[in-house]
């Protein structure tokens, strides 16, 4: 560091492109603080919301023998419907994987069409689960008709609405990609919206299990 006759700093050429050089990599480093804290408060969430599924699975098994001389679990449920929904969201669930592997390749055009395919695999199966809930009232098993079915249609349909925000988070990031591209802003919302939607399919396979394998049985 050199001063002049009075003692006041002189910065030199070397000092001021050290001292840009640190800036950028402090301004990198919070960035990428902010985006873990981000996935980490977003891992926080997603427990509150496995309390939630515990406990309407909690009540499922508890209300599902109530049928009130209705219909049960296994007169009700169609299982080929079913098997279908499900390859629909487990597929969604392996094309938005290669949507964050193309997002780590920095590879734009690729992220954005994986989020498509994987936006209207999602719509297809809320889609199916809308027509299932229909065909069910229409038939005269709905929610008021036994505490069996008042559980299976809010069990159910909560995933669904899980579902339908994460269809919509998804169209937002689908925008913002196309507006912003991949930055340190859109990157963690992928990662988190990966989660969202890795959490729903596994929630779905408990539901497909406990709910229409055992309900079928």
């Amino acid at each position: 560091m050199a001063t002049d006759t009075i003692g006041n700093r002189i910065v030199e050429p070397s000092d001021h492109g050290r001292d840009q050089g640190h800036d950028i990599q402090a301004h990198e480093h919070d960035h990428h603080d902010a985006g873990g804290m981000k996935v980490f408060g977003f891992w926080v969430y997603l427990m509150s919301d496995l309390i939630i599924f515990g406990t309407l699975f909690a009540t499922y098994a508890v209300l599902v023998g109530g049928t009130a001389d209705g219909p049960t679990p296994g007169e009700i449920f169609e299982l080929p419907f079913i098997l279908v929904e499900t390859f629909l969201l487990l597929f969604s669930s392996f094309t938005y994987g290669l949507a964050v592997l193309a997002m780590n390749a920095n590879r734009l055009s690729q992220v954005k069409a994986w989020l498509v395919v994987t936006f209207l695999l999602g719509a297809a199966f809320v889609g199916m689960e809308i027509y299932e809930f229909q065909h069910l009232i229409h038939e005269g098993y709905g929610p008021d008709r036994s505490a069996f079915l008042s559980a299976f249609f809010t069990l159910v349909g909560t995933h669904g609405l899980h579902v339908t925000f994460g269809l919509i988070w998804m169209l937002v990031m689908l925008i913002q990609l196309q507006t912003k591209g991949l930055n340190d802003i859109t990157r963690p919302r992928i990662m988190c919206l990966s989660l969202f939607w890795h959490f729903l399919d596994i929630v779905w396979i408990c539901v497909f299990t406990f709910v229409y394998l055992m309900g079928a049985m």
